[in-house]
């Protein structure tokens, strides 16, 4: 950018205290206009004559007192946070609305997906998968995330693969020491490279297409994604292997991991394994320190409408409190596993049958359920009729929804005015009257089965909307 005039200055452990104090001063003084840096830009120490723009990449670096340092320094700058795998509050933050959210999903031109495994580990594998890599040519990189045995691990390598040549990294050598064996890795001195998770940023070899991890269970899901990335950056087809000791019994989050790592291999699945590491540990708390972890006191759904609420008075936006609807009536309604076998299948349809709130909507759901699962039972077909009335009857303070044999009865909240003015207008096309018990209650007159009534009222309030 010099032929633009514009500054650019880097910071970070491998500058020296004199280079760090020229910086610092220049910065102040406005005599720098970009500042590319580490962590190390946190520190209270740095002042910015005018900071206009602040861009945060790799967002999942960042921990709780990082990101309350950051808050101090962004207070009315425009902030851009990049990450291919956002941790999970600052993904559910983005789904919810407080901060905005773009996704890129279209890759790099000529990159090919990485084929993934994941496999127990041996010495035979590890040996095949090194050596046909070095066979075409090409870069390994094997992830051991243990510094203590890293240097005996690479010693046993080298007896394993005589023809590598090897080059090791972690985060506790010295910063001369670490910068020069990068150097040696982009300058072809090595051609296997073992390193722990310090690798999982910033490193773009063309040439390195093999990856194998040791205990990959240890790791996050976003962890692996982001290692995995560091393969496969050129047209050549990438592999990735993920092994853990097979005489260890996986824990259920860390075979959800390894699941989702494994299903989500085609490029640009970023997004979508940050949706699934949401899903498995939880969105945390946004006023508290925890990134991730599962509501406690109350259920994730209702964490998400209360946010919601608070979300909408914020920016100034009308919010009305639900009030619950008490069903009565005998009616077959739920999905049976013979239907959906898949128990998360099951829930995800019971949640989209949960908002059917018009006509669109419920025909949408039965033909979704019809391609997926084939002809819908009457079971289900009850449950979507009664979710749809249910939501249609929440717009005039109904109470209770009544319907059996001999009745078909709605109860209201008591209110200023008895009942909704748009059903009084309605009323005159149906055979109903008024009735007062503990409640308002209007009392729909219909002959028939229960489900039959059902369509009525819900005919009724459909109408009634629309008045």
């Amino acid at each position: 950018m010099h032929n633009f005039g514009i500054r650019i200055e880097v910071l970070n452990r491998f500058r020296t205290e004199k280079e760090t104090n020229d910086i610092l001063k220049r910065l102040q003084e406005g005599k720098i206009d970009v500042l590319i840096g580490t962590h190390k830009i946190l520190n209270e120490k740095i002042k910015f004559k005018d900071l206009g723009l602040l861009v945060l990449d790799e967002e999942q670096r960042f921990g709780v007192k990082d990101k309350e340092k950051i808050k101090k320094i962004k207070t009315d700058i425009d902030v851009l946070t990049l990450s291919a795998t956002p941790i999970p509050r600052t993904l559910h933050m983005s789904l919810s609305g407080i901060r905005d959210i773009s996704v890129i999903a279209t890759p790099p031109r000529d990159r090919l997906p990485i084929q993934t495994y994941v496999s127990t580990y041996s010495d035979e594998l590890l040996q095949d998968v090194v050596s046909r890599e070095l066979s075409r040519n090409g870069k390994a990189l094997i992830l051991f995330n243990k510094v203590s045995q890293i240097y005996d691990f690479a010693s046993h390598v080298k007896e394993l693969i005589p023809q590598a040549k090897v080059g090791v990294a972690h985060g506790q050598m010295m910063e001369r020491e670490l910068s020069k064996v990068i150097n040696d890795l982009y300058d072809d001195k090595f051609n296997l490279f073992i390193s722990t998770t310090l690798i999982e940023n910033g490193i773009d070899l063309p040439t390195l297409n093999t990856l194998f991890v040791v205990d990959c269970d240890m790791l996050g899901l976003s962890q692996l994604y982001q290692i995995r990335g560091r393969i496969g950056r050129a047209d050549k087809l990438a592999y990735a292997y993920l092994t853990y000791n097979g005489g260890k019994i996986l824990t259920e989050e860390a075979y959800k991991r390894l699941d989702a790592i494994k299903e989500f291999r085609e490029l640009g699945s970023g997004f979508k394994i940050a949706i699934r590491d949401l899903e498995i540990r939880g969105a945390g708390n946004i006023l508290g320190k925890e990134q991730h972890g599962h509501m406690q006191k109350v259920g994730y759904d209702m964490y998400v409408k209360l946010l919601e609420e608070v979300t909408k008075e914020v920016n100034g936006q009308k919010t009305t409190s639900e009030k619950e609807i008490k069903m009565e009536l005998v009616l077959d309604a739920y999905i049976s596993e013979d239907y959906i076998p898949v128990q998360d299948e099951r829930i995800v349809f019971y949640d989209k049958i949960s908002k059917i709130s018009n006509e669109n909507e419920y025909n949408s759901v039965l033909q979704e359920l019809n391609q997926s699962n084939g002809e819908v039972p009457v079971s289900v077909k009850n449950l979507c009729k009664i979710a749809y009335l249910k939501n249609l009857a929440k717009d005039f303070n109904v109470k209770k929804i009544k319907i059996n044999d001999i009745d078909c009865e709605l109860h209201f909240y008591k209110s200023e005015e008895i009942i909704d003015k748009r059903l009084s207008n309605i009323g005159k096309f149906y055979d109903t009257r008024l009735k007062f018990e503990d409640t308002p209650i209007l009392k729909v007159n219909i002959k028939g089965k229960v489900i039959e009534k059902v369509d009525v009222l819900i005919e009724m309030l459909a109408k009634a909307q629309k008045v």
